[in-house]
Protein backbone atom coordinates (compact mmCIF):
# COMPACT_ATOMS: atom_id res chain seq x y z
CA UNK A 1 0.00 0.00 0.00
CA UNK A 2 1.08 3.41 -0.77
CA UNK A 3 0.23 6.51 1.04
CA UNK A 4 1.01 10.10 -0.94
CA UNK A 5 1.84 12.47 1.28
CA UNK A 6 1.93 16.56 0.18
CA UNK A 7 5.21 17.60 -0.97
CA UNK A 8 5.41 20.23 1.69
CA UNK A 9 5.52 17.59 4.34
CA UNK A 10 8.69 15.60 3.34
CA UNK A 11 11.13 17.17 5.80
CA UNK A 12 14.53 17.80 4.15
CA UNK A 13 16.97 17.76 7.23
CA UNK A 14 16.92 20.62 9.94
CA UNK A 15 19.27 22.63 11.49
CA UNK A 16 19.00 25.36 13.35
CA UNK A 17 21.60 28.14 14.95
CA UNK A 18 21.00 31.03 17.25
CA UNK A 19 23.41 33.83 18.34
CA UNK A 20 23.81 37.18 19.67
CA UNK A 21 24.49 39.32 16.70
CA UNK A 22 26.71 42.28 19.07
CA UNK A 23 28.93 39.49 19.92
CA UNK A 24 28.50 36.43 18.08
CA UNK A 25 27.91 34.43 21.36
CA UNK A 26 26.06 30.91 20.18
CA UNK A 27 22.77 31.08 22.52
CA UNK A 28 21.71 27.99 20.60
CA UNK A 29 22.49 24.81 17.92
CA UNK A 30 21.27 22.14 16.46
CA UNK A 31 22.83 20.25 13.55
CA UNK A 32 24.95 23.87 13.04
CA UNK A 33 27.49 22.18 11.10
CA UNK A 34 25.66 19.94 8.76
CA UNK A 35 26.55 20.47 5.42
CA UNK A 36 22.69 21.09 3.58
CA UNK A 37 21.42 22.43 0.75
CA UNK A 38 20.88 26.87 1.34
CA UNK A 39 18.79 27.57 -1.62
CA UNK A 40 18.70 31.50 -2.21
CA UNK A 41 20.52 31.84 1.33
CA UNK A 42 23.54 31.83 -1.41
CA UNK A 43 22.12 35.29 -2.37
CA UNK A 44 23.60 36.58 0.79
CA UNK A 45 27.12 35.76 -0.28
CA UNK A 46 25.88 37.31 -3.93
CA UNK A 47 24.87 40.45 -2.33
CA UNK A 48 27.30 41.15 0.10
CA UNK A 49 30.31 40.60 -2.96
CA UNK A 50 27.88 43.45 -5.04
CA UNK A 51 28.04 45.58 -1.91
CA UNK A 52 32.10 44.88 -1.85
CA UNK A 53 32.41 45.71 -5.67
CA UNK A 54 30.71 48.59 -4.89
CA UNK A 55 32.82 50.02 -2.30
CA UNK A 56 36.14 48.85 -4.12
CA UNK A 57 35.10 51.00 -7.12
CA UNK A 58 34.84 47.81 -9.33
CA UNK A 59 31.30 48.85 -10.43
CA UNK A 60 28.90 51.10 -9.38
CA UNK A 61 25.15 50.81 -8.46
CA UNK A 62 24.23 53.02 -11.66
CA UNK A 63 25.59 50.68 -13.92
CA UNK A 64 23.98 49.41 -16.89
CA UNK A 65 24.00 46.01 -16.88
CA UNK A 66 23.41 43.61 -19.97
CA UNK A 67 21.25 40.70 -19.18
CA UNK A 68 22.80 37.40 -20.80
CA UNK A 69 21.02 34.63 -22.27
CA UNK A 70 22.03 32.25 -19.34
CA UNK A 71 20.69 35.18 -16.72
CA UNK A 72 17.11 35.69 -18.67
CA UNK A 73 16.84 31.57 -19.18
CA UNK A 74 16.97 31.26 -15.17
CA UNK A 75 13.71 29.28 -13.82
CA UNK A 76 11.66 31.35 -11.05
CA UNK A 77 11.39 33.07 -8.89
CA UNK A 78 12.87 35.32 -11.20
CA UNK A 79 12.43 39.42 -12.45
CA UNK A 80 11.45 38.44 -15.83
CA UNK A 81 14.29 39.73 -17.48
CA UNK A 82 15.13 39.42 -20.97
CA UNK A 83 18.08 38.62 -22.92
CA UNK A 84 19.95 41.68 -24.25
CA UNK A 85 17.96 43.97 -21.89
CA UNK A 86 20.03 46.94 -20.18
CA UNK A 87 19.27 47.41 -16.33
CA UNK A 88 21.54 49.48 -13.30
CA UNK A 89 22.60 47.67 -11.18
CA UNK A 90 20.77 48.72 -7.95
CA UNK A 91 17.76 47.64 -9.32
CA UNK A 92 19.08 43.74 -9.42
CA UNK A 93 20.43 43.89 -6.05
CA UNK A 94 17.09 45.19 -4.81
CA UNK A 95 15.83 42.28 -7.10
CA UNK A 96 17.83 39.73 -5.64
CA UNK A 97 17.29 40.68 -2.02
CA UNK A 98 13.72 41.38 -1.65
CA UNK A 99 12.40 39.12 -4.71
CA UNK A 100 15.27 36.51 -4.48
CA UNK A 101 15.54 36.51 -8.11
CA UNK A 102 17.26 33.57 -9.80
CA UNK A 103 17.85 35.86 -13.03
CA UNK A 104 18.90 38.96 -11.54
CA UNK A 105 21.11 37.65 -9.13
CA UNK A 106 23.04 35.92 -12.22
CA UNK A 107 23.38 38.94 -14.03
CA UNK A 108 24.90 40.68 -11.07
CA UNK A 109 27.15 37.82 -10.99
CA UNK A 110 28.80 38.49 -14.36
CA UNK A 111 28.40 41.79 -14.32
CA UNK A 112 30.90 41.59 -11.65
CA UNK A 113 32.96 38.49 -12.56
CA UNK A 114 32.29 37.86 -16.36
CA UNK A 115 30.99 34.55 -15.75
CA UNK A 116 29.01 32.33 -13.29
CA UNK A 117 32.08 30.23 -12.51
CA UNK A 118 34.40 33.09 -12.28
CA UNK A 119 31.72 34.38 -9.56
CA UNK A 120 31.54 31.09 -7.74
CA UNK A 121 35.20 31.05 -7.09
CA UNK A 122 35.27 34.72 -5.53
CA UNK A 123 32.32 33.52 -3.62
CA UNK A 124 34.20 30.30 -2.52
CA UNK A 125 36.88 32.78 -1.59
CA UNK A 126 35.34 35.16 0.15
CA UNK A 127 33.48 32.56 2.22
CA UNK A 128 36.94 31.67 3.66
CA UNK A 129 38.38 35.17 4.30
CA UNK A 130 34.86 34.89 6.48
CA UNK A 131 35.40 31.84 8.40
CA UNK A 132 32.58 29.92 6.54
CA UNK A 133 34.91 26.70 6.73
CA UNK A 134 32.16 23.99 5.89
CA UNK A 135 30.53 26.17 2.92
CA UNK A 136 30.93 25.32 -1.11
CA UNK A 137 29.16 27.81 -3.56
CA UNK A 138 28.86 26.69 -7.56
CA UNK A 139 26.29 29.48 -8.39
CA UNK A 140 25.17 32.84 -7.14
CA UNK A 141 21.23 31.71 -7.15
CA UNK A 142 21.05 28.73 -5.18
CA UNK A 143 19.37 26.35 -7.05
CA UNK A 144 20.18 22.73 -6.08
CA UNK A 145 23.72 21.77 -7.69
CA UNK A 146 26.02 18.70 -6.94
CA UNK A 147 27.99 20.08 -4.18
CA UNK A 148 26.64 23.59 -3.50
CA UNK A 149 26.26 23.17 0.10
CA UNK A 150 26.18 25.60 3.37
CA UNK A 151 25.93 25.29 7.23
CA UNK A 152 23.82 26.79 9.38
CA UNK A 153 26.62 28.42 11.63
CA UNK A 154 27.92 29.81 8.40
CA UNK A 155 24.97 31.18 7.45
CA UNK A 156 24.40 32.82 10.61
CA UNK A 157 27.72 34.19 9.98
CA UNK A 158 27.21 35.13 6.94
CA UNK A 159 24.33 37.05 8.15
CA UNK A 160 26.29 38.99 10.45
CA UNK A 161 28.70 40.25 8.38
CA UNK A 162 26.05 41.82 6.06
CA UNK A 163 24.41 43.74 8.88
CA UNK A 164 27.80 45.06 10.53
CA UNK A 165 30.25 45.11 7.05
CA UNK A 166 27.56 46.76 5.19
CA UNK A 167 25.34 48.61 7.11
CA UNK A 168 23.98 50.98 4.45
CA UNK A 169 22.53 48.52 2.17
CA UNK A 170 20.99 46.50 5.43
CA UNK A 171 17.77 48.39 4.92
CA UNK A 172 17.25 46.53 1.60
CA UNK A 173 16.39 43.29 3.48
CA UNK A 174 13.39 45.06 5.74
CA UNK A 175 11.45 46.15 2.76
CA UNK A 176 7.96 44.72 2.30
CA UNK A 177 8.38 45.80 -1.16
CA UNK A 178 10.59 47.76 -3.79
CA UNK A 179 10.99 49.48 -7.23
CA UNK A 180 13.36 46.75 -8.91
CA UNK A 181 13.09 48.89 -12.49
CA UNK A 182 10.74 47.22 -14.45
CA UNK A 183 8.10 46.67 -12.48
CA UNK A 184 7.37 46.62 -7.77
CA UNK A 185 8.13 43.66 -6.25
CA UNK A 186 7.41 42.03 -2.87
CA UNK A 187 9.72 40.73 -0.05
CA UNK A 188 9.54 36.65 0.23
CA UNK A 189 9.79 37.29 3.77
CA UNK A 190 7.26 40.36 3.98
CA UNK A 191 5.24 37.76 6.69
CA UNK A 192 8.10 37.15 9.73
CA UNK A 193 8.76 41.05 9.10
CA UNK A 194 4.79 42.13 9.36
CA UNK A 195 4.48 39.56 12.73
CA UNK A 196 7.29 39.40 14.37
CA UNK A 197 8.46 42.79 16.97
CA UNK A 198 11.80 44.07 15.81
CA UNK A 199 12.37 41.97 12.49
CA UNK A 200 14.12 43.51 10.23
CA UNK A 201 16.00 40.56 7.85
CA UNK A 202 17.78 38.53 6.36
CA UNK A 203 16.73 36.19 3.45
CA UNK A 204 14.28 32.88 3.10
CA UNK A 205 15.25 30.44 0.32
CA UNK A 206 13.57 27.12 -1.13
CA UNK A 207 13.91 24.63 -3.38
CA UNK A 208 12.48 20.66 -2.39
CA UNK A 209 16.18 19.23 -1.24
CA UNK A 210 16.79 22.13 0.71
CA UNK A 211 13.31 22.44 2.28
CA UNK A 212 12.31 25.81 4.00
CA UNK A 213 15.10 28.00 4.82
CA UNK A 214 15.35 31.38 6.61
CA UNK A 215 17.89 33.44 8.30
CA UNK A 216 16.72 36.36 10.37
CA UNK A 217 17.35 39.11 12.39
CA UNK A 218 15.44 40.83 15.11
CA UNK A 219 16.38 44.07 17.13
CA UNK A 220 14.60 44.73 20.39
CA UNK A 221 15.55 47.29 22.71
CA UNK A 222 19.90 47.02 23.31
CA UNK A 223 19.50 43.66 22.23
CA UNK A 224 19.48 42.01 18.33
CA UNK A 225 19.60 38.26 17.71
CA UNK A 226 19.96 36.46 14.46
CA UNK A 227 18.39 32.75 14.08
CA UNK A 228 18.72 30.37 11.61
CA UNK A 229 16.88 27.45 10.45
CA UNK A 230 17.36 24.92 7.60
CA UNK A 231 15.12 22.34 6.42
CA UNK A 232 11.25 24.15 7.67
CA UNK A 233 8.90 22.21 6.65
CA UNK A 234 6.41 24.83 4.93
CA UNK A 235 7.03 28.74 4.90
CA UNK A 236 4.30 28.85 7.73
CA UNK A 237 6.05 26.29 10.21
CA UNK A 238 9.71 27.61 9.23
CA UNK A 239 8.28 31.38 10.44
CA UNK A 240 6.70 29.79 13.73
CA UNK A 241 10.46 28.23 14.11
CA UNK A 242 12.73 31.06 13.76
CA UNK A 243 10.28 32.96 16.10
CA UNK A 244 10.36 30.53 18.71
CA UNK A 245 14.34 30.91 18.09
CA UNK A 246 14.32 34.22 18.17
CA UNK A 247 12.16 34.50 21.52
CA UNK A 248 14.65 31.90 23.23
CA UNK A 249 17.68 34.47 21.73
CA UNK A 250 15.96 37.20 23.16
CA UNK A 251 15.62 35.66 26.78
CA UNK A 252 19.41 34.37 26.96
CA UNK A 253 21.42 37.30 25.45
CA UNK A 254 22.08 40.07 28.04
CA UNK A 255 20.59 43.24 28.24
CA UNK A 256 23.79 44.89 28.01
CA UNK A 257 26.53 43.70 26.22
CA UNK A 258 29.66 45.58 24.81
CA UNK A 259 29.32 45.09 21.03
CA UNK A 260 32.30 43.12 19.41
CA UNK A 261 31.67 43.77 15.18
CA UNK A 262 33.25 41.50 13.08
CA UNK A 263 36.10 42.48 11.06
CA UNK A 264 35.34 42.25 7.07
CA UNK A 265 38.06 39.76 5.01
CA UNK A 266 41.26 40.64 3.71
CA UNK A 267 42.39 38.75 1.03
CA UNK A 268 46.48 38.30 -0.23
CA UNK A 269 47.68 37.18 -3.64
CA UNK A 270 48.33 33.70 -1.61
CA UNK A 271 45.13 32.67 -1.11
CA UNK A 272 44.04 34.41 -4.39
CA UNK A 273 42.47 37.57 -5.08
CA UNK A 274 38.87 37.68 -4.70
CA UNK A 275 37.58 38.84 -8.12
CA UNK A 276 40.86 41.31 -8.19
CA UNK A 277 40.29 42.41 -4.21
CA UNK A 278 43.45 42.16 -2.66
CA UNK A 279 45.53 43.88 -0.17
CA UNK A 280 47.66 46.34 -1.82
CA UNK A 281 51.21 45.97 -0.41
CA UNK A 282 53.37 48.72 -1.44
CA UNK A 283 57.49 47.93 -1.34
CA UNK A 284 57.83 50.86 1.08
CA UNK A 285 56.10 53.45 3.06
CA UNK A 286 58.31 56.37 1.89
CA UNK A 287 61.27 56.80 -0.64
CA UNK A 288 64.64 58.90 0.20
CA UNK A 289 64.88 61.06 -2.51
CA UNK A 290 68.84 62.97 -2.98
CA UNK A 291 69.65 65.96 -2.36
CA UNK A 292 71.67 68.80 -4.46
CA UNK A 293 74.86 69.33 -3.47
CA UNK A 294 76.21 72.28 -1.46
CA UNK A 295 76.58 75.30 -3.68
CA UNK A 296 75.40 73.98 -6.66
CA UNK A 297 73.93 76.64 -9.00
CA UNK A 298 72.28 74.20 -11.78
CA UNK A 299 69.40 75.45 -13.22
CA UNK A 300 66.32 73.13 -13.33
CA UNK A 301 65.42 71.60 -16.92
CA UNK A 302 63.94 74.35 -18.81
CA UNK A 303 60.90 72.10 -20.05
CA UNK A 304 60.63 71.13 -16.22
CA UNK A 305 60.51 75.07 -15.85
CA UNK A 306 57.89 75.99 -17.89
CA UNK A 307 55.61 73.12 -16.26
CA UNK A 308 55.52 74.96 -13.11
CA UNK A 309 52.47 76.22 -13.15
CA UNK A 310 50.83 73.30 -14.73
CA UNK A 311 52.01 70.78 -11.89
CA UNK A 312 50.88 73.27 -9.33
CA UNK A 313 47.82 73.42 -10.88
CA UNK A 314 47.01 69.78 -11.40
CA UNK A 315 47.94 68.89 -7.59
CA UNK A 316 45.13 71.73 -7.16
CA UNK A 317 42.61 69.84 -9.06
CA UNK A 318 43.76 66.57 -7.73
CA UNK A 319 43.33 67.74 -3.91
CA UNK A 320 39.80 69.16 -4.71
CA UNK A 321 38.89 65.89 -6.58
CA UNK A 322 37.00 63.16 -4.12
CA UNK A 323 36.53 59.22 -5.33
CA UNK A 324 32.70 58.94 -5.88
CA UNK A 325 31.33 56.67 -3.82
CA UNK A 326 29.18 55.00 -5.99
CA UNK A 327 26.08 54.03 -3.26
CA UNK A 328 26.23 58.00 -2.57
CA UNK A 329 26.85 59.23 -5.94
CA UNK A 330 23.49 60.41 -6.82
CA UNK A 331 19.70 60.28 -4.37
CA UNK A 332 20.22 56.75 -3.92
CA UNK A 333 17.05 54.70 -2.33
CA UNK A 334 19.42 51.84 -1.12
CA UNK A 335 20.49 53.98 1.56
CA UNK A 336 19.24 55.36 4.57
CA UNK A 337 18.95 59.42 4.80
CA UNK A 338 20.61 59.66 8.32
CA UNK A 339 23.75 57.71 6.93
CA UNK A 340 26.36 60.23 6.47
CA UNK A 341 29.16 59.86 3.62
CA UNK A 342 31.99 58.89 6.55
CA UNK A 343 29.79 56.27 7.65
CA UNK A 344 28.68 54.63 4.31
CA UNK A 345 32.35 54.45 2.98
CA UNK A 346 35.10 55.62 4.94
CA UNK A 347 37.45 55.54 2.12
CA UNK A 348 35.34 57.35 -0.21
CA UNK A 349 37.15 60.70 -0.18
CA UNK A 350 41.00 60.59 -1.45
CA UNK A 351 43.17 62.90 0.33
CA UNK A 352 46.65 63.29 -0.72
CA UNK A 353 49.15 61.85 1.36
CA UNK A 354 52.24 62.57 -0.64
CA UNK A 355 53.51 66.24 -1.18
CA UNK A 356 54.35 67.42 -4.93
CA UNK A 357 58.27 67.15 -5.42
CA UNK A 358 60.00 70.18 -6.37
CA UNK A 359 61.24 71.42 -9.68
CA UNK A 360 64.18 70.00 -8.81
CA UNK A 361 63.70 66.59 -7.27
CA UNK A 362 61.78 66.32 -10.86
CA UNK A 363 64.70 66.83 -13.04
CA UNK A 364 65.75 63.70 -13.66
CA UNK A 365 66.62 63.35 -17.63
CA UNK A 366 67.55 66.13 -19.98
CA UNK A 367 64.51 67.47 -22.02
CA UNK A 368 66.33 66.17 -25.29
CA UNK A 369 66.32 62.16 -24.34
CA UNK A 370 62.82 60.34 -25.62
CA UNK A 371 61.59 58.79 -22.10
CA UNK A 372 61.29 60.70 -18.82
CA UNK A 373 60.94 59.12 -15.65
CA UNK A 374 59.46 61.11 -13.02
CA UNK A 375 59.95 58.69 -9.94
CA UNK A 376 62.01 55.89 -8.87
CA UNK A 377 60.82 52.79 -8.64
CA UNK A 378 60.78 49.84 -6.01
CA UNK A 379 58.96 47.59 -7.85
CA UNK A 380 60.76 44.43 -7.20
CA UNK A 381 60.18 42.62 -10.04
CA UNK A 382 56.73 43.77 -11.13
CA UNK A 383 56.30 43.60 -14.58
CA UNK A 384 52.96 44.85 -15.51
CA UNK A 385 51.69 48.89 -15.97
CA UNK A 386 49.24 50.73 -16.77
CA UNK A 387 48.35 53.31 -19.56
CA UNK A 388 46.48 56.24 -19.05
CA UNK A 389 46.41 58.04 -22.09
CA UNK A 390 48.43 59.96 -25.38
CA UNK A 391 48.97 63.46 -24.96
CA UNK A 392 50.02 65.85 -27.63
CA UNK A 393 53.00 67.56 -25.20
CA UNK A 394 55.13 66.06 -22.63
CA UNK A 395 53.88 68.21 -19.75
CA UNK A 396 50.46 67.42 -20.40
CA UNK A 397 51.11 63.72 -19.86
CA UNK A 398 53.00 64.66 -16.76
CA UNK A 399 50.37 66.53 -15.81
CA UNK A 400 48.10 63.55 -16.42
CA UNK A 401 50.45 60.94 -14.43
CA UNK A 402 50.50 63.65 -11.51
CA UNK A 403 46.80 64.16 -11.17
CA UNK A 404 46.44 60.24 -11.40
CA UNK A 405 48.55 59.20 -8.61
CA UNK A 406 47.02 61.87 -6.44
CA UNK A 407 43.76 59.98 -7.26
CA UNK A 408 44.18 56.37 -7.13
CA UNK A 409 46.88 56.32 -4.29
CA UNK A 410 46.62 53.37 -3.09
CA UNK A 411 47.44 50.95 -6.29
CA UNK A 412 49.97 53.44 -7.72
CA UNK A 413 51.63 54.28 -4.46
CA UNK A 414 55.32 52.74 -4.97
CA UNK A 415 54.75 52.38 -8.97
CA UNK A 416 56.85 54.00 -11.61
CA UNK A 417 55.76 56.95 -13.44
CA UNK A 418 56.44 57.21 -17.08
CA UNK A 419 56.53 59.15 -20.86
CA UNK A 420 56.86 57.76 -23.24
CA UNK A 421 57.40 59.54 -26.66
CA UNK A 422 55.55 57.55 -29.90
CA UNK A 423 55.18 58.82 -33.30
CA UNK A 424 51.73 59.39 -32.55
CA UNK A 425 52.04 61.83 -28.88
CA UNK A 426 53.21 60.75 -25.78
CA UNK A 427 52.28 57.61 -23.56
CA UNK A 428 51.55 58.28 -20.13
CA UNK A 429 52.09 55.19 -18.05
CA UNK A 430 52.71 53.71 -14.56
CA UNK A 431 54.82 50.63 -14.46
CA UNK A 432 56.39 48.41 -11.76
CA UNK A 433 52.72 46.66 -11.05
CA UNK A 434 51.51 43.25 -10.40
CA UNK A 435 49.06 42.17 -13.21
CA UNK A 436 46.86 41.81 -10.06
CA UNK A 437 47.53 45.64 -8.88
CA UNK A 438 47.59 47.30 -12.40
CA UNK A 439 43.85 45.37 -13.71
CA UNK A 440 43.21 46.63 -9.48
CA UNK A 441 44.17 50.03 -10.68
CA UNK A 442 42.47 50.52 -14.55
CA UNK A 443 38.89 48.99 -12.64
CA UNK A 444 39.26 51.58 -10.06
CA UNK A 445 40.33 53.94 -12.55
CA UNK A 446 37.54 53.06 -15.24
CA UNK A 447 35.20 53.78 -12.46
CA UNK A 448 35.78 57.03 -12.24
CA UNK A 449 35.33 57.40 -16.09
CA UNK A 450 39.12 57.38 -16.55
CA UNK A 451 40.73 55.63 -19.54
CA UNK A 452 42.90 53.20 -18.85
CA UNK A 453 44.03 49.94 -19.90
CA UNK A 454 46.79 46.83 -18.69
CA UNK A 455 50.01 47.54 -20.42
CA UNK A 456 51.93 43.41 -20.21
CA UNK A 457 55.04 42.85 -19.90
CA UNK A 458 57.82 42.52 -22.81
CA UNK A 459 57.90 39.45 -24.70
CA UNK A 460 60.89 36.91 -23.99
Amino acid sequence: MFIVVPLSAVAAPYAAMVIDARTGEVLHSRNADTRLHPASLTKMMTLYIAFEAVERGEISLDTMVRVSANAAAEPPSKLGLKSGQRIKLRYLIRAAAVKSANDAATAIGEAIEGSEAAFAQRMNRTAKALGMSRTTFRNMHGLTTEGHLSTARDMTTLGRHLLYDYPQYYNLFSRRSTDAGVREVANTNRRLLAAYKGADGIKTGYTRAAGFNLVASAERGNERVIATVFGGQSSAWRNARVAELLDMGFRRAPNQVAARKPEKPTYTAESGAAGKTIRILTAVKKSLRPKLRPGSTEEPAPMLVAMQDDIKQALEEAQEVSTPAPDTAAPAPDIPENVTLASVAPSASITPRIRPKTIAEQAVAPATEREVVTRVSTSGGRHWGINVGRYSSRYKAERVLLQTALLEMDTLDGSLRKVVQRSAGFDANFLGLTRETADLACRRLQARQVTCFMVGPPPG
